[in-house]
């Protein structure tokens, strides 16, 4: 018999472990408690009553049969009636002890074994079934897979972010395709004929319902904080125990060990009662070497309960067949289907989830398992696989977490003095984003798969956007929405192709900058989407590794006012596609690996700034051809390797602004001098051992950059540029420095720091512009300084 604690422990593990079993492992566990029950019944059957009764037969010892038993048998009842009236019987003087005897003698020696143990047979061999049908939830190597997929599974069951996900999903089916809530697609189409088209009903279709989703409260009550946190962890062990369970088939190759045990159990068990079933026979002939004792050999003996062992064990029998019958059924089951491979199909298309992976190896065997008892678990289980799912409840999350409250903490002003908000690493894009709608400007980094909703439109004043390592969908109605109001945006990802294709159909759009890298397949002919959308664009900024400028971008030549492509020091070959570009004011080339000035930047009649940094220009002579450039006024150069600059830079009247620092230059040409309009030069991070007195000349500049050089001395005619505000001298050599500084009355700024002055001139003082914060100088020397110069340079 079973145990008491080891059937308490089974009992408790059915409720768990039913949704593993089929109806045909159902069905086979009641059978096995009906046969189980025939067996307990004839158990209790053969201990609580006589076994078998015997009397003596006349029949000689020589020769005993059962003829004289057959002969006992019931003919009729009027018949037994009639033969008790004449037959007397056979006198004898055994008493009780000695039928006893006889009985328990005969039991043992004439009754065939099948007849004497039947009830205990049954009772074994209903064990071994039973032992069989759950021996792969106790095996040590499938037990513990299985009671972990059954609590996750009940989790994911009982789990109101299941509810919660199903029934906003049969609300988005039931609103139909119009809510604009299922609808996350970009348009891929921006310019000419397209599938992007629609027609104008369609358009208001699309504007006009996603307000509506917006505006409605929600079904289902929102999860507390707490029921999303474990609904999050819920996530995370599904991801695992699939990564885990798809390794194996261990649960397939186990299952189908066990039912091949049990086929082969039934047809031995069947063959055996068949053949045996006939040895249960009412009347038992019985030859025992008693003569002495008793004075009889042959017996006639009547096994008392032959008659309902027999029914018992025909019933046995059909049981046994029934459960044979589900065991060979259970055997085409898992040889007729590929049970290794489960496919939601049914549920995506149910609930539009299209995102819910297909599964195999064990995790799809349990799955089809599940399906018998009950396709809903699957498709509630199936919420968690879909990443979309997982998203919503991430996005629930987040919006628990950044409350409105909390994301206008977070606004302040960019550098183009928008009110900015700014996102950076959240795993996704909080609803209460929307609620901001004083928001002008949103910067959004490294944020996963950001899907824009149509509450987007409540930012009525939202100008400027940054995408950076963001990838964010948008729907129609919302690209409508940006079109025309975006003016600003900036895009980095890995590579290019990672671009959002609705960046290309925003026509109100007037800066673009892009970065991220081209393909190595793709660099040397590098090619962007199609400009042409972008009628308003004045400001294209480009951060890659392109081999030449891209075509694309003649799309803009007609209003293109600043082009900049930093190449990040990859060779920038093709450039003559900038001839094209009529209008263009700024121009930067930045790391481009150019060694000379392309010669199509001359052809520029609009130009106005050229910024050639970080390149490897060692010489530029072709700087006589800037005199085409007649509207040039700034020209930086630094960050170069360039050693002289030539006499011709006289030529450049109409500079303003020149930067050469970070070069190699040793000297710099008197001729420098006579460009009369400059106004800045930035020579800085170089080696300059002197300067041309014919700086002089220059009565416009207003800023002389001239630290990190080696300079000792300062021509006294550099003091003549009476006009100079900013004067930055540190980290030279000078050993003095001259008194005609009180010329300079306009000096607001004076870097002296890092040379080997032993005093300062007093006449710093005339320097009525100069404050102590404009000087830039060691403490001591400061403090040389007369007292009365001090107080006036401390004087608000």
């Amino acid at each position: 018999m079973i145990p008491v604690a080891e059937f308490k422990q089974f009992t408790e593990q059915q409720p768990a472990f039913k949704v593993l079993k089929p109806w045909w492992d159902v069905l086979a566990e009641y059978l096995t408690v009906a046969m189980l029950m025939i067996g307990v019944f004839g158990c209790t059957l053969q201990v609580t009553q006589d076994k078998i009764i015997c009397l003596p037969s006349h029949e000689s010892r020589e020769n005993i049969s059962e003829a004289p038993c057959q002969q006992l048998l019931p003919q009729g009842l009027s018949e037994q009636m009639g033969a008790l009236r004449e037959l007397s019987g056979l006198k004898n003087n055994l008493d009780l002890q000695q039928y006893s005897f006889i009985n328990q003698l005969c039991y043992e020696t004439a009754l065939h074994w099948y007849a004497k143990y039947f009830p205990y047979l049954v009772v074994i061999h209903t064990l071994i079934f039973m032992v069989c049908t759950s021996f792969w939830f106790k095996f040590p190597g499938t037990s513990s897979k299985i009671e972990h997929f059954i609590s996750i599974l009940g989790k994911c069951f009982d789990s109101p972010w299941t509810t919660r996900a199903l029934s906003e999903v049969s609300g988005e089916n039931h609103k139909g395709p119009a809510s604009g809530r299922a609808t996350v697609t970009p348009v891929t189409t921006t310019t000419g004929a397209g599938s992007g088209k629609v027609g104008e009903g369609e358009k208001e279709k699309v504007l006009i319902e996603p307000e509506k989703v917006v505006t409605e409260p929600p079904a289902v009550t929102l999860l507390d904080k707490k029921e999303g946190e474990q609904a999050k962890a819920l996530f995370e062990k599904v991801k695992k125990f699939r990564v885990h369970v798809e390794e194996g088939d261990i649960l397939y190759s186990m299952y189908i060990r066990q039912t091949v045990l049990k086929v082969c159990k039934f047809f031995a068990i069947l063959v055996y009662n068949l053949v045996y079933v006939e040895k249960i026979s009412f009347l038992v002939a019985c030859r025992v070497e008693t003569s002495e004792i008793t004075g009889y050999a042959s017996f006639c003996c009547n096994h008392t309960k032959a008659h309902l062992f027999s029914k018992l064990a025909f019933c046995y029998i059909s049981f046994v067949c029934v459960y044979g019958i589900t065991c060979l059924y259970t055997l085409y089951w898992l040889f007729h289907r590929p049970l290794k491979e489960y496919s939601f199909r049914s549920v995506r298309e149910e609930t539009g989830m299209n995102d819910i992976p297909d599964v195999k190896n064990d995790f799809a065997f349990m799955l089809h398992l599940i399906d018998q008892y009950d396709s809903l678990y699957s498709k509630r289980f199936a919420v968690f696989l879909s990443e979309v799912s997982e998203s919503r409840l991430k996005q629930l999350n987040l919006n628990h977490e950044w409350t409105p409250e909390k994301l206008r903490q977070k606004l302040q002003r960019n550098a183009r003095g928008r009110l900015e908000l700014s996102l950076c690493m959240l795993p996704g894009l909080p609803d209460t984003v929307f609620e901001l709608s004083e928001v002008e400007a949103l910067r959004l980094e490294a944020i996963c798969d950001i899907s824009f909703p149509p509450g987007l439109s409540q930012l009525v004043n939202l100008q400027e956007l940054s995408l950076l390592h963001s990838p964010a969908r948008l729907p129609f109605s919302s690209q409508i929405f940006l079109r025309d109001r975006l003016k600003v945006i900036s895009v980095k990802f890995e590579e290019l192709r990672e671009v959002p294709l609705w960046v290309f159909g925003l026509r109100g759009l007037e800066e673009l900058h892009l970065e991220g890298l081209f393909p190595p397949e793709m660099a040397r002919g590098a090619a962007l989407e199609s400009l042409r959308e972008l009628k308003q664009l004045k400001v294209l900024s480009l951060r890659s590794n392109a081999g030449k400028v891209p075509a694309s971008v003649t799309d803009v030549a007609g209003h293109l006012q600043r082009l900049s492509l930093h190449n990040d020091g990859a060779r920038l070959l093709a450039l003559n596609s900038l001839k094209k570009l009529t209008v263009l004011r700024e121009l930067e080339l930045v790391a481009c690996g150019l060694e000379r000035i392309p010669h199509a930047i001359f052809s520029l009649g609009a130009l106005q700034e050229l910024d050639l940094k970080d390149n490897h220009l060692r010489s530029i002579e072709e700087i006589l051809s800037f005199q085409h450039c007649r509207k040039l006024v700034t020209l930086r150069l630094w960050y170069n390797q360039i050693a002289y600059v030539p006499e011709h830079v006289r030529k450049l009247r109409g500079l303003e602004q020149l930067y050469l620092s970070h070069n190699k230059l040793e000297t710099l040409p008197t001729q420098l001098g006579q460009c009369f309009g400059l106004r800045l030069l930035d020579v800085s991070h170089n080696g300059l051992r002197s300067l041309p007195p014919e700086l002089g000349l220059l009565q416009s500049l207003q800023h002389l950059a001239l630290s990190y050089n080696a300079l000792e001395s300062l021509p006294d005619e550099l003091f003549y540029c009476h006009k100079l505000r900013t004067l930055l001298l540190g980290y030279n050599h000078l050993t003095q420095f001259s008194p005609h500084v009180a010329a300079l009355h306009a000096l607001s700024r004076l870097e002296l720091k890092g040379n080997r002055l032993e005093t300062l001139p007093e006449e710093l003082g005339a320097c009525k512009g100069l404050k102590k914060s404009g000087l830039l100088v060691e403490d001591t020397l400061y403090e040389g300084l007369p007292a009365e110069v001090r107080e006036k340079m401390e004087e608000e």
